[in-house]
């Protein structure tokens, strides 16, 4: 049992190197986001990259059109006086009603008007965003009066109405 016991710890003296481990003092602080720490790999390294990779493909994703859709977007302006920084709904009761109205600042508070077909002067809403259509295409795309529509600006251009419901503000 001895000459068990003796046999692995030689095989495992012999057997056994550093793993060019260096002290913590080792440690060169280079003020580097990406590489806070030059001699120790940091599990964290690169996750800022990646995220600023990702932000740039998804923004060339957005800015890429399909062929074929091609839309005039006129940009007519900012956020409105008065409305808040999220400005949709502010933005469709000043074009609706000509003033704000606080309570249709949350776009969710538009489906309280009753449902309606496509047409000019009526409201598309969905959670988190509502636009003005001023006029309807034949192929079932909307030219709408969108507020806060990207950018924080407001829009005149060509919307498709999926995921979205018409609503009559005025009936």
């Amino acid at each position: 049992m001895r000459l068990k016991i003796a046999a692995a710890l030689v095989l495992g003296a012999a057997f056994s190197c550093g793993a060019e481990a260096k002290p913590v003092s080792a440690c060169v602080q280079t003020f580097d986001i990406m590489r806070p720490c030059a001699y120790q790999p940091n599990f964290l390294s690169g996750i800022r990259s990646i995220k600023v990779r990702m932000h740039r493909e998804r923004r060339k994703a957005i800015q890429r059109v399909p062929e074929g859709r091609e839309t005039a977007s006129q940009v007519i302006g900012g956020r409105p006086a008065g409305c808040p920084h999220a400005f949709c709904g502010c933005s469709a009761s000043l074009k609706v009603f000509g003033r704000i109205i606080p309570a249709l600042n949350l776009a969710a508070n538009w489906r309280r008007f009753p449902p309606s077909a496509p047409a000019p002067g009526m409201v598309a809403w969905r959670a988190h965003h509502v636009f003005v259509i001023l006029a309807v295409n034949s192929d079932g795309t909307v030219v709408a009066h969108d507020g806060n529509s990207g950018r924080h600006l407001t829009r005149v251009h060509t919307v498709s109405l999926r995921g979205y419901r018409v609503v009559n503000p005025h009936g």
